[in-house]
């Protein structure tokens, strides 16, 4: 009975509107209050685990997303991913998909690749004559690679969560990502031949190298990040507060996105994105506290041990149940909701938590581009005036290749797992 007026509170609040945070935060003030725990001890949880040198690496990473998306490092990738793959049929649709999977390595954040990428590419593909439905589906598809692609934000909060190494999780990240940028290359590739869409001119190798040459700065922060982490230079949050700089350098001097004067509006759009993720994960740790101390956690391995399911059973289910709540939840709010529920489950049912992690992230990609609450589906709506209706009827085949994509990541567990251990060992 309780557990019934809890559900319908929950998505009650919000179907109202209510803010994540205060849905969060209300229902677990309601939670303490019923079971009769002291709100002190919740206040002294929450501080104790925002008080976390790697959770400082998230807003750091916002803060140079930021950076990049006013400062001109989109158009420069836009531009190298053209120089070099001009010539070929539907080309500037291929140069979609590699110019958001190269920004998605440098910024780890879905909306902000689906929103920078839009801004330049959907006017361009709709002035060569590609249709705006199928522009507008490669663009918001192709913004999911972020959530994936090192150096997520999303890998970071399920490291802090999960108490899982971030570095190997960047590593199990980094196929996955590859494969779902090759699935979305190879549809393209093929619906544009089919429908005879443009070419966009082949360029002399002197140009494509000038091109290539220019956008070498821009190309510096992913490098910047991982030879600083996996080369034992510097931590996660190092790593973050160096691409925030070099982002910041690189805008200002190399590319002159925009000027000084202009610099601290750019920090301050950040610092508002980066509290809004901050205030959802001090509600969701609250809640999480009073989930792991009820003993939920461990009612759900007893039962499922107890009704004898399958390692591939099991992970069937989550992928359901995923599915199913990314349809209503955004990335950090189902983040932080579930995992406490699910990874004290995974070690005594056999699944690798490093291969979950891209299992429940590539989930939440799906939920990206899914009604009703699909993030990139309102930012691609926005940017364009066109219909919600008309970028989902564009986004659909990608969504079906997210779903094939989905089921050989959650059943070829080498694909996520290789990598990681051949650098850190299994």
């Amino acid at each position: 009975m309780w557990t019934v007026l809890f559900l319908l509170l929950f998505f009650g609040l919000l179907a109202a509107g209510m803010p994540i945070f205060l849905v969060l935060g209300t229902c677990a003030a309601i939670l303490y209050f019923v079971s009769g725990e002291p709100l002190i001890g919740v206040a002294q949880v929450m501080i104790d685990h925002l008080n976390s040198s790697t959770l400082m690496a998230l807003p750091l990473f916002v803060m140079a997303a930021a950076f990049m998306r006013r400062g001109g490092v989109a158009q420069a990738l836009v531009d190298v991913s053209s120089a070099w793959i001009g010539g070929v049929r539907g080309s500037l649709g291929l140069v979609t998909v590699v110019a958001c999977t190269l920004f998605a390595a440098i910024c780890g954040s879905s909306v902000a690749t689906a929103l920078a990428m839009g801004t330049i590419l959907l006017p361009a593909m709709i002035e060569k004559g590609y249709p705006r439905s199928f522009a507008l589906g490669v663009i918001g598809a192709s913004g999911t690679i972020g959530i994936v692609i090192p150096p997520s934000l999303a890998l970071i909060l399920y490291g802090i969560v999960a108490e899982q190494s971030v570095p190997r999780l960047f590593l199990a990240g980094i196929l996955p990502g590859l494969l779902q940028a090759g699935a979305f290359f190879a549809w393209v590739f093929y619906y544009a031949r089919k429908h005879n869409f443009p070419r966009e001119p082949s360029l002399p190798i002197a140009t494509r190298l000038r091109v290539t040459w220019r956008a070498i700065p821009a190309l510096l922060v992913p490098v910047v990040v991982l030879v600083g982490i996996y080369g034992g230079l510097v931590t996660v949050t190092e790593a973050a507060a160096v691409a925030a700089v070099v982002s910041l350098l690189v805008s200002l001097f190399v590319y002159r996105g925009f000027r000084w004067t202009q610099t601290l509006a750019v920090i301050a759009d950040a610092v508002r994105s980066a509290a809004t993720i901050m205030l959802i994960i001090a509600t969701a740790l609250a809640f999480g506290h009073w989930m792991t101390s009820s003993g939920i956690p461990g009612q759900l391995v007893k039962f499922t041990l107890d009704h004898h399911f399958s390692t591939w059973e099991f992970l069937l289910a989550i992928n359901v149940l995923l599915l199913i709540l990314g349809c209503f939840l955004e990335v950090t709010a189902t983040l932080l909701l579930v995992l406490p529920i699910l990874a004290p489950a995974l070690v005594p049912l056999g699944v690798d938590p490093v291969h979950f992690s891209i299992i429940f992230t590539h989930n939440m990609e799906v939920g990206l581009v899914h009604p009703p609450v699909g993030l990139n589906l309102y930012v691609l709506a926005t940017i364009s005036s066109a219909p919600v209706g008309e970028v989902i009827r564009g986004i659909l085949p990608f969504l079906i290749l997210l779903l094939i994509v989905l089921g050989i990541i959650t059943y070829v567990p080498w694909l996520t797992l290789w990598l990681p251990n051949a650098v850190y060992g299994s």
